[in-house]
Formats: structure tokens, sequence, C-alpha cells
């Protein structure tokens, strides 16, 4: 069954594939060069072949601060309405009947002391936290919600946050209409 001629062939056939592998990779480094120019050291800058000139938008970006917004306000026009739709994205994790989930009940939670639903596991960084922040007040909410682990980093909680201040306010009053 296995000669030696059997041996050779096999042998010869990885060995053709192998060298033509290595000569297609030494023509498309002949081709193709990646890495800084020749001749440049250290510090140099590297010849660019062509730049784009990009023109500004506008304004001094130096200048220019982040728009605050008066959270106060959007609390005060929230629609719960649309704070349930927004709460679509919490259930996979969260629930409103009482019973834990991944997350904690989040029934009552606005002015809820932080880290303290009954027979929640809850993680040391969130532990850590209600020394920092002892109650779910709407405010401490809306920053949590905005980027949880830059509130708390290392949470278990892996939901990136909600960016619209609207959705965050409407989302609060929904939580607040369910006690």
């Amino acid at each position: 069954m296995f000669n030696t001629m059997t041996i050779t062939k096999a042998a010869g056939a990885l060995i053709g594939s192998l060298l033509s592998l290595m000569l297609l990779l030494w023509a498309g480094s002949a081709l193709f060069h990646v890495g800084p120019a020749e001749g440049a050291h250290g510090d140099e800058p590297v010849a660019q072949a062509y730049t784009i000139p990009v023109e500004s938008a506008g304004g001094d970006d130096a200048g220019e601060e982040e728009v605050q917004v008066d959270f106060a306000s959007l609390m005060e026009a929230a629609d719960p309405a649309k704070g349930e739709k927004v709460f679509g994205k919490c259930k996979a994790c969260h629930k409103l009947d009482g019973t834990d989930g991944t997350g904690p009940h989040l029934n009552g939670v606005v002015d809820r002391a932080v880290a303290s639903a009954a027979g929640f596991n809850y993680s040391d960084p969130m532990k850590a936290h209600a020394g920092e922040a002892p109650e779910w007040t709407p405010d401490a909410l809306q920053e949590f919600l905005e980027n949880p682990k830059g509130v708390v980093p290392s949470t278990k909680m892996s939901f990136a946050g909600l960016p619209k201040p609207e959705d965050r306010a409407n989302l609060i009053a929904y939580l607040q209409a369910n006690p």
C-alpha cells in the first residue's frame, strides 16, 4: 500500500506547495512594501506619496464646549409610555414583576438604596458604588444609564448605556410609574 514511490510523491507535493507559497510571498513583498520607507531612521518623518487637504468644518474645535442638558426639565416633560418602549432594551436582564433575572428587579428602583434588592448577588464594584451614591435618585439613574461602565467600573452589567437624554428621562419616568 505505502511504498517508497508513494511517500516520495506525497513529500514532493508538500514541498512543491511550500515552495509555491514561498515564491508567491516573495513576489508579493517585492510588489507591495509595508512599513517605513527604506533609509528612514528613528524620528525621521516618512515621506508620504500624497496628502489630502481637509478643510475645517467651521469654528475653533478647542473653544467648543459640550452642550449641557437640563435634566430636571427633561424629567418634567418625560413620557412613561415612551419609557416603556425604551425599557424593551432592559427586559433581557431586568424584570418589573418583583423577581430577579440576570439583573435585579427594577420595581421601585427610583429612590431605592443602591445594591439593595433582597436576594440579588451584586458585584463588589456595585456594592462599593453604594457607598459613593447611596440612592438611585433620578439624577443618579440618568448618570448611570448614560454610561454604566463609566460610573461603576467593572460592573457585571454589560449594557453600553443610553446616549440620548430624552430616552433616559422617559425610562426613569416609566420606572417611577412602576413602584
